[in-house]
């Protein structure tokens, strides 16, 4: 089903101004990730603008959809979409991986309400979404799991081993969701460790496998639709994007994977976020 226009162009706009946050609070916090938490934003606000079904007032509602974040460094762009949903004040975001913050470099459970896991070790998201996933079905409940997965964790064999436990079972009340950048910190992923066929090895441990543009919010939208329409198996969607999407000089970089813009970086990178690349006129003009 088609988006509608407006709802489109809301999402466009609310990615976008997600994009700039992420650059404001990482280089004010001086660490953190970029390449990943930008290119992941149009997903993100799918998600907490469209998709899930969930109340920021009331975070620990039992009826919510679980929202599982794997690669847990990329939590800048949650914690962005999750105060412009409502879940808590966006100047709190200032003091992201400060002394004492609520919002740590990576997601912690009991910090922050809305956040379901604690993340850190690459590959455990998987783990945590399958048990989520059985115990809702054995308990009757109808939320749905979704477990966002870098592709470069998809070196750790523990996160094979859930998608086997995860495919026997036939939990299709979760979905995984790859980043499938082609980075991860050392280089390309299909230079330190090749991942393709992926789609086909997903299909192997009895997965239905979606593979989309990751920046196309119909794709998005219409990729979880049809995993929820799938019944006798779990899905996968490989939603293809850009690392350090929105920033020309970040843009498939793996080099930007694990690090924040500096002041000059971060006037240039609003800049051309904030005229998309150029293609409008800076208000300053």
């Amino acid at each position: 089903m088609a988006l509608q226009e407006k709802k489109e162009k809301f999402l466009e706009e609310t990615a976008n101004n997600i994009r700039e946050k992420i650059i404001d609070i990482l280089e004010d916090a001086g660490s953190g990730h970029s390449a990943g938490s930008l290119g992941m934003a149009d997903v993100f606000t799918a998600f907490y603008f469209h998709i899930l079904n969930h109340n920021p007032k009331k975070p620990d509602w039992e009826g919510r959809d679980r929202l599982v974040l794997s690669n847990g460094h990329i939590v800048p762009v949650q914690y962005v979409a999750m105060s412009l949903a409502g879940y808590f004040p966006e100047n709190e975001l200032r003091t992201l991986r400060k002394i004492n913050t609520r919002l740590q470099g990576h997601p912690h459970r009991t910090s922050l309400p809305g956040i379901e896991t604690t993340s850190g070790p690459l590959g455990e998201g998987l783990s945590q979404a399958a048990g989520m996933a059985l115990a809702a079905r054995l308990n009757g409940e109808r939320y749905r799991i979704y477990c966002f997965m870098s592709d470069g964790e998809h070196d750790t064999g523990l996160l094979w081993e859930a998608a086997m436990f995860i495919g026997k079972n036939r939990l299709s009340n979760l979905t995984g969701i790859v980043d499938r950048n082609n980075i991860q910190i050392d280089g390309n992923t299909e230079d330190v460790m090749p991942l393709e066929p992926l789609k086909e090895k997903y299909e192997s441990f009895g997965w239905h496998v979606l593979e989309i543009d990751g920046h196309n919010f119909e794709q998005i939208v219409d990729a979880v639709n049809e995993a929820k329409a799938i019944v006798e198996q779990p899905t996968v969607i490989i939603a293809h994007t850009i690392p350090g999407k929105g920033v020309s000089f970040m843009e498939y970089d793996y080099r930007w994977h694990g690090k924040p813009p500096t002041k000059r970086e971060e006037k240039e990178a609003l800049a051309e976020l904030r005229t998309l690349g150029g293609k409008i006129k800076s208000e300053h003009e």
